[in-house]
């Protein structure tokens, strides 16, 4: 529900898709360019006007020529001047197809296959993330439900306390003072419920706002499209906990397939395809074409070319090798981060067990105290029934066990959290 509901998880879904679509755009360079123009003039005068002067000179033949093609055009009504191009119109239309780009092409489409993986692996890092939160946001609920039940069970233990000091007192074994401790330790039992119960309802809401589910604090208003915020029940517990060991895999295999070791190698893949895309804008450009058209200029008529063109930008060679010896630091720069950042991580997911392995630790010996404490509460009812203990001795006991039970549920927490942490870098989606 999280990962359908959350923005940051689907934003990085529209990511990878608008990564794929930037990859299409980058692969249509490989296919001709195809394109329509139109252009048409009038001009107030014509842009071309000759006579007989303007081509033989002004001298006698150029004098005699012009006087005979004017006498020639009155005669028949016309004019001894040529003009053209007093208006016009052309429409042609363009093919281009790039038959080599200096690589850009090809590197280019190699460098919009990579933001593909990469987006897909930011998007795999932010469905992790939000995974752990939302598993470490219902644990929390959890460890609260479990010392709820602990506030339980030692509500029990106080019910029958009370009913044997209630039967001590009138047979007169034992003095009111018993009997309020007892009261006292039920009213701190019972602020201590209210406590968590609001603790509980906070937690769930957080949890309920992450993954999209409706709740309602009211219970008079809930229904079912909307229900009580009580009424919805965590059903996973903390019994199903197994050893670290069954879950190991080793350190160089795990660092090794983390999406954040695998976007490093992106990074310097990308800045090695930069470089080699900067060297080929100074490399050769060819590409053949054709054009078809009409044209209406001096005449009307239909017309097509085909045409070869090369280009070689010699005058920014100079400053090509300047831009590549930049863009060389720069891999150089992107590998020793990778390096780095790739021991770190190594680093990171060694903590990761180890904190898994001491959390596994703690959780046992917590558990045995609980045990412990339980056997003392046990033996002591027995010792307070037989007149052997104080009751203040045995109130004291419950205490330790309700802390040691405190403890235990926090350890067990504790560890969940860490699996759910290790476990994260264990499972990868290698789009």
């Amino acid at each position: 529900m999280a990962l359908v509901n959350d923005p940051y998880v689907k934003n990085s879904y529209l990511d990878v898709m608008a990564a794929e679509a930037q990859k299409k755009e980058v692969f249509a360079e490989h296919f001709p360019r195809v394109g329509f123009s139109a252009f048409g003039f009038y001009a107030q005068k014509p842009m071309i006007s000759l006579t007989a002067i303007d081509i033989f000179g002004d001298n006698d033949l150029g004098n005699l020529i012009h006087e005979t093609f004017a006498a020639l055009a009155e005669e028949n009504g016309g004019s001894p001047e040529f003009t053209a191009l007093k208006y016009g119109f052309n429409a042609s239309l363009t093919l281009v197809q790039p038959i080599y780009a200096g690589g850009r092409i090809a590197k280019g489409n190699e460098l919009a296959s990579l933001g593909v993986k990469a987006a897909n692996l930011k998007k795999d890092i932010q469905v992790r993330t939000k995974n752990e939160d939302v598993e470490k946001s219902y644990w929390e609920i959890v460890a609260l439900e479990e010392k709820r039940s602990t506030l339980k069970h030692l509500n029990e233990l106080l019910e029958v306390l009370h009913k044997d000091v209630t039967s001590g007192i009138e047979a007169g074994l034992i003095t009111d003072t018993d009997l309020l401790l007892v009261n006292m330790k039920k009213n701190e039992l019972k602020s201590g419920e209210i406590q968590l119960e609001g603790g509980i309802r906070l937690l769930k809401m957080n949890l309920f706002n992450a993954i999209g589910q409706p709740y309602s604090v009211f219970e008079s208003v809930a229904n079912e499209q909307t229900p009580y915020i009580d009424n919805i029940v965590l059903q996973d517990r903390l019994s199903d906990l197994r050893s670290p060991q069954e879950y190991y895999v080793p350190e160089e295999e795990l660092a090794q397939n983390v999406q954040e070791t695998q976007l490093l190698g992106m990074m310097v893949e990308a800045k090695k395809l930069e470089k080699r895309l900067a060297l080929g804008e100074v490399l050769p450009t060819v590409a053949i074409g054709g054009s078809y058209g009409y044209a209406e200029l001096n005449g009307r008529q239909f017309n097509g070319n085909v045409f070869a063109m090369i280009q070689i930008p010699i005058s920014e060679w100079g400053k090509a090798s300047r831009k590549l010896d930049r863009l060389e630091h720069q891999v150089q720069k992107s590998q020793n981060e990778k390096d780095y950042l790739t021991s770190q991580l190594l680093l990171q997911i060694r903590q990761f067990w180890l904190n898994l392995n001491v959390a596994w630790e703690k959780m046992n010996v917590a558990k045995e105290n609980v045990e412990l404490a339980n056997k003392t509460v046990s033996n002591q009812m027995s010792e307070f029934e037989a007149g052997m203990i104080p009751l203040s001795d045995l109130l004291m006991t419950q205490t330790k066990l309700y802390e040691a039970t405190e403890a235990y549920v926090n350890s067990q927490i504790e560890y969940s959290k860490a699996l759910t942490t290790y476990l994260g870098r264990k499972t990868t989606n290698n789009n």
